[in-house]
């Protein structure tokens, strides 16, 4: 068959799946971050396989290599959540109001990825990050990306139109304050996982106190 590959047919459009929707790419991503948060407080990161989280979302290990580069990045979209939810809150902080009350509200209305079909074990996984290099390495990778996106937001609101260095400095301040109180919520020494709701509670209460502290300076 000269001019094309075997099998071709001028005219003819492609046969087979559809492409999927950013959606469903995003819904995958979700689903496979749930599971990967499942096995690695159940079994532990280092008896948990891609395989394993694969199997556990009915996908092939090639389609979970697709979209992640490593078994403990799998669990980037939860962190990535947690980011958006803030930017955003950024955006809609209101000139007369607080940036603590902003931020609570955010904490408090943002739904959780992990809230179905599992209960959220955000906690536990958070825990993970304090002894287990591959997930520090998400964690710390996740508030690094979040930085540029907190400072846009700022300067959005501030009516720049480029970040200026204010917007940078105010971006670092507020990452490490809330990276601290996430650390701080999660790391304490009582074991047992509260319920959805109160856990959110302690959670925005701890970012409050962190962004006072963060405000007050260092006198």
């Amino acid at each position: 068959m000269p001019d094309g590959a075997i099998g071709e047919h001028p005219g003819r459009g492609r046969t087979g799946r559809p492409p999927l929707t950013d959606e469903r790419r995003a819904e995958i991503r979700l689903d496979i971050a749930r599971a990967a948060v499942e096995l690695f407080v159940d079994q532990g990161v280092a008896a948990t396989t891609g395989d394993q989280i694969a199997r556990a979302v009915g996908v092939s290990g090639r389609t979970l290599w697709r979209y992640f580069p490593s078994k403990e990045s799998c669990v980037s979209p939860l962190f990535a959540a947690g980011i958006d939810a803030i930017a955003t809150a950024l955006r809609a902080w209101p000139a007369d109001g607080l940036l603590e009350d902003a931020l609570e509200r955010a904490s408090l209305s943002v739904e959780d990825p992990l809230a179905k079909p599992q209960p959220p074990r955000v906690r536990t996984l958070l825990r993970l990050t304090r002894t287990e290099p591959g997930l520090r390495a998400v964690w710390l990778q996740a508030h690094d990306e979040a930085e540029p996106a907190f400072a846009r937001a700022l300067a959005d609101r501030a009516g720049l139109v480029a970040v200026d260095l204010r917007s940078e400095i105010q971006a670092a301040m507020l990452n490490a304050a809330l990276r601290a109180a996430v650390e701080h919520y999660a790391w304490r020494t009582d074991e047992e996982e509260p319920d959805p709701a109160t856990a959110r509670s302690e959670l925005a209460a701890t970012i409050r106190s962190a962004l006072i502290v963060a405000a007050k300076g260092i006198s």
